[in-house]
């Protein structure tokens, strides 16, 4: 899995690229690996509307128990420094990272008014021409409690005082930390982490919540976790140890097993990257091949898996190249949407739509949105 002779790799290289870019600017059945077709992908190009606008980088989206669509924001990060005396830093040229409290949750009724549930939560920007911006990653609703998954806290990125962690929201709009990710990162480091890359903190992507518990996806390492409630926090999965290597698992999804999507090196080879199998008990397998640049997985109503890709060109990214794509049984692919820009996440609805937010990454503060998609 390790791509030889790619000494700078993973988000190290997307940010890279994406500053060259802007400033220029169903469920398989069978149990094994299911080969990407040889043949191109079948189109089946469905309507793409907006649904809400003026965002500030939109990343993980779940719908709550009140009908209304939750959308982490990563905000704009902050001025917030720290330096190697205090804390083991970011390696340039991506750090130092400047931190804040812009990060933010939203809510978005049917009729796409957006009301902030949560706001002053960690930020932090990089130190790219591109200013990519970590923030609030993530949100998941066990009952009719909303947590959220923090990915611009830490030390390492200008929030000393509030580490990557899983937090609940409370009624009034104010979190409590229920599981602190930056120090269980620390204690309990992966086999084979990227040193030209690594992130002391961590960047925890994505989560889902499964029986109770969250599961969450930390990309810069590579692991899977489980997160309690109570804060119990126990790893699933070292991805880095499966893979030998820095695959840069993002996303996560439940269709009874778990569904890990990698991201893959920069920058990007069309095809080459993957769906993996993840059972409970921690055991990982590849399942889908043939993919670019996996950052959502999710599963319809009739058990059948869609995939988030945000970017699928050769020596990308690209903007505007972003698609969803759907694989049935026999593991054939069809593209139900394309030309998405920057896409970082996507959900299912009530209603069966699929809900992507685009323009995630890179984009200029409140020119983001979610767009609705009827597969």
């Amino acid at each position: 899995m390790e791509r030889p002779g790619r000494k700078v790799r993973s988000w190290l290289m997307l940010k890279l690229a994406l500053a060259t870019v802007l400033l220029g600017l169903g469920l398989v059945a069978c149990s094994d690996t299911i080969k990407a077709p040889s043949a191109p992908a079948a189109v089946a190009t469905q309507s793409v509307t907006e649904y809400a606008s003026g965002l500030t980088g939109p990343r993980g989206l779940a719908f709550g128990p009140d009908g209304k669509l939750y959308v982490a924001l990563a905000g704009t990060g902050g001025s917030n420094t720290t330096t190697p005396a205090q804390c083991e830093q970011v390696p340039a040229p991506v750090g130092p990272y400047g931190g804040g409290t812009t990060a933010s949750i939203v809510s978005i009724d049917a009729s796409g008014s957006v009301t902030t549930v949560a706001d002053n939560l960690p930020s932090a920007v990089d130190a790219l021409p591109s200013k990519d911006v970590l923030g609030v990653a993530d949100v998941a609703f066990i009952g009719d409690t909303l947590y959220a998954l923090i990915q611009g806290g830490g030390c390492s990125h200008g929030n000393p005082g509030f580490p990557n962690s899983v937090v609940k929201v409370n009624a009034d709009g104010s979190t409590t930390m229920i599981a602190n990710l930056s120090a269980f990162y620390k204690a309990h480091p992966v086999a084979h982490p990227e040193a030209e890359d690594f992130e002391p903190d961590g960047t925890p992507y994505s989560m889902v919540a499964v029986r109770g518990a969250l599961y969450v996806v930390e990309a810069n390492h590579g692991e899977v976790d489980r997160v309690t409630p109570d804060g119990a926090i126990t790893r699933v999965v070292d991805v880095s140890a499966f893979a030998n290597g820095h695959i840069v698992p993002t996303s996560i999804g439940y269709h009874g097993n778990f569904f890990v999507g990698n991201l893959g090196t920069f920058p990007t080879a069309a095809g080459s990257e993957s769906v993996f199998k993840l059972t409970p008990s921690g055991q990982m397998m590849a399942w889908i091949n043939g993919l670019t640049t996996v950052l959502g997985v999710a599963f319809d109503h009739d058990g059948r898996m869609y995939v988030l890709e945000t970017t699928t060109v050769d020596n990308g990214p690209a903007p505007a190249t972003g698609d969803i794509v759907r694989v049935s049984r026999s593991g054939a692919h069809t593209v139900i949407a394309s030309g998405l820009n920057f896409p970082t996440a996507m959900t299912f609805g009530p209603d069966g739509a699929l809900y992507v937010s685009e323009s995630g990454f890179g984009a200029a503060p409140g020119t983001s949105s979610i767009v609705r998609i009827e597969p």
